[in-house]
């Protein structure tokens, strides 16, 4: 795929690096020309750096890895008000809550997602690697390892399997709860993992062990 990829952080590094492995096509955009071409050059693998309007046109799909204070800056600067990207799918890893604490930042009931749709019209933003740090898609996925569940939320079927796709390119698991109607709930999860990882103890410790109620494959039967 085409992606490009709108900031110059450690995710931004760490999905990047997996995806040119996968053998993506991707551009770099950031605020900072230079720091967008150290990244490139990082990556190598043929990534290239691009002013953020130039990185997020033609592409399958863009991520937006900025600090959510940098959030508008930034889709201002790739054209979104003005339909830049409109018809791609837009990956929203947010979170936009208070470092340390976990407690929302937006306003009351205000999703993250929803704000960055409002400001890129027509685009299908998809809500997901918000609740993983950066290093966990570093490296290679073993073929033994148990995949990382990547939740995710989005209005369109086909962007959700884009995204999809490419959650599966690091190692993950895609799990589509719904649609962005459903995001201030990824959200909340995310500022309540914070929390609790600040606060000195195991998250995972405190979300209890339930096995998948999905009903199996059908049985086939063995050829005769």
């Amino acid at each position: 795929m085409r992606i490009g990829i709108l900031g110059t952080g450690t995710l931004a590094e760490s999905l990047g690096e997996g995806w040119a492995r996968a053998g993506h096509d991707l551009v770099i955009g950031g605020r900072s020309q230079a720091k967008a071409q150290k990244l490139a050059d990082r990556l190598g693998r043929g990534v290239r750096a691009a002013a953020p309007r130039e990185a997020v046109t033609g592409r399958d799909a863009v991520l937006l890895a900025v600090s959510w204070d940098g959030v508008d800056e930034m889709l201002q600067s790739a054209g979104a008000s003005e339909g830049s990207l409109e018809g791609t799918p837009l990956i929203d890893p947010i979170n936009a809550v208070e470092h340390g604490v976990g407690v929302s930042l937006t306003g009351r009931g205000e999703a993250m997602a929803e704000r960055i749709a409002a400001l890129a019209p027509g685009a299908h933003v998809v809500k997901a690697f918000h609740l993983f740090p950066a290093e966990q898609w570093t490296s290679a996925p073993g073929q033994d390892e148990q995949p990382v569940t990547v939740a995710m939320c989005g209005d369109d079927p086909a962007a959700l399997q884009v995204v999809g796709e490419l959650v599966r390119d690091v190692g993950g698991a895609p799990a589509v709860l719904g649609s962005l109607d459903r995001v201030p709930q990824l959200e909340e999860v995310a500022g309540f993992v914070i929390g609790l990882a600040f606060a000195g103890f195991d998250p995972a410790s405190a979300v209890p062990h339930v096995p998948s109620l999905a009903a199996p494959p059908p049985a086939t039967e063995s050829p005769v």
